[in-house]
């Protein structure tokens, strides 16, 4: 069995995924969705795809989880499955960004990810083809995110470009290149892990948006 076997998991939407890869190849991606969460079929899920495969917890060599931005309870359940799953294994685990992840799907030299945030607003940052920070990620209405980005070679990846057509062909981006990467992130999650593997203790969310607990205890 491989030493560089890698479990991923994307818990951080409605539409959430599971992979298995092996370093920087995937091996299987599989699509979950449930509009309750996932604590109650994550694990059940992760049994049945490491069983098609013939795999045991024991043969993971990294487990990985999207760690945000996303639901903030999403963002919690699928990194403590992977800092439970590394530690009861004592394996490393990796924590990666939905929008890095996102990125690495995309297409040209500077990738705008973008994910829905809701309340009329979007989760942003630019990478380079690799996947590599070129600005922060941020939260912030999609027309006022547009107005800071250079015009040069950016390109736009999203899970689904069909609903922000109408603000992009509003833009000066109208003519920049779009792609819909599509829900499953976990694939791209799986490749970027091992360059993020750290003592599962370590691993935390990136939630980038408040709670609404903290902006109500903020506003007190």
């Amino acid at each position: 069995m491989s030493d560089s076997l890698v479990l991923a998991i994307d818990t951080t939407a409605e539409f959430g995924s599971l992979a298995l890869a092996e370093g920087n190849s995937v091996i299987e991606e599989v699509l979950m969705h449930s509009t309750d969460g996932y604590g109650h079929v994550l694990f059940e899920r992760i049994d049945a795809l490491l069983t098609a495969r013939g795999v045991k917890l024991q043969d993971i060599a990294l487990f990985a989880a999207a760690a945000g931005p996303g639901s903030f309870t999403g963002v919690r359940v699928g990194l403590a499955a992977a800092k439970g799953l590394a530690a009861a294994m004592g394996k490393p685990a990796a924590g990666v960004s939905n929008l890095q992840a996102l990125a690495l799907l995309g297409e040209g030299s500077r990738r705008a990810a973008v994910l829905d945030a809701r309340r009329g607003e979007i989760y942003g940052a630019v990478f380079d083809d690799n996947a590599n920070p070129l600005s922060a990620e941020v939260v912030a209405p999609f027309a006022q995110w547009m107005d800071t980005l250079p015009l040069e070679e950016t390109s736009f990846v999203f899970t689904d470009a069909a609903p922000f057509a109408p603000a992009l062909d509003a833009s000066r981006f109208a003519a920049a290149p779009r792609i819909s990467a599509g829900r499953a992130l976990a694939g791209a999650i799986a490749r970027l892990a091992w360059s993020q593997a750290k003592d599962p203790a370590l691993l935390d969310a990136n939630y980038v948006r408040k709670s609404d607990a903290e902006l109500f205890w903020v506003d007190r």
